[in-house]
């Protein structure tokens, strides 16, 4: 366990059986401390509801700010919205089981939960696969790349543009 991420971890021996509510600011540092470089930088607010009761946890995650990427596109930066709503379920039990995504089972000799890998995991996971900046999209951004690859654009061929001499191979018949 990274000594910088021990504001993670939620001891709940001490706890009453009751509704305890968490904040986190998850950085740039956050991220470092798990070898992920894929973000540029990061302003996520984390509310984590938590309740104890006599045989269960349950914990309710809920994340909002931004990423900065690179653009798959411009590779220009841009920060990328994320919000994410999440539920967990921990019970107790004989091993530590993490096989269900929504329930997560951890020995009873347990007295302490570090919930950093699933804060980790939902903004990581959260976070589109193609990365696309808006300014390409409504047409604002304004990059020597994106004017380079509008010089390189294909455009669309149509049926009247293709060689006529092709067209005698549809009157070919293929016996089957």
């Amino acid at each position: 366990m990274m000594k910088d991420l021990k504001e993670f971890i939620i001891s709940f021996v001490g706890l009453k059986e009751a509704k305890h509510q968490f904040q986190y600011h998850i950085g740039k540092k956050f991220f470092k401390s798990f070898q992920y470089d894929d973000f540029s930088d990061a302003a996520l607010k984390v509310d984590l509801a938590f309740e104890k009761k006599s045989t269960m946890l349950e914990l309710q995650f809920n994340i909002k700010g931004t990423v900065e990427v690179a653009c798959d596109v411009t590779n220009e930066l841009f920060n990328q919205k994320i919000e994410i709503s999440f539920p967990l379920l921990v019970k107790f039990g004989n091993e530590y089981n993490d096989e269900n995504d929504e329930i997560l089972i951890i020995p009873h000799r347990e007295f302490q939960l570090d919930v950093s890998q699933f804060i980790y995991e939902m903004i990581v996971l959260a976070a589109p696969i193609k990365r696309v900046h808006p300014g390409i999209e409504d047409g604002t951004l304004d990059s020597d790349v994106l004017k380079k690859l509008e010089e390189y654009k294909i455009e669309k061929y149509t049926s009247k543009d293709i060689d006529p001499r092709w067209n005698k191979l549809k009157d070919i018949v293929i016996d089957k």
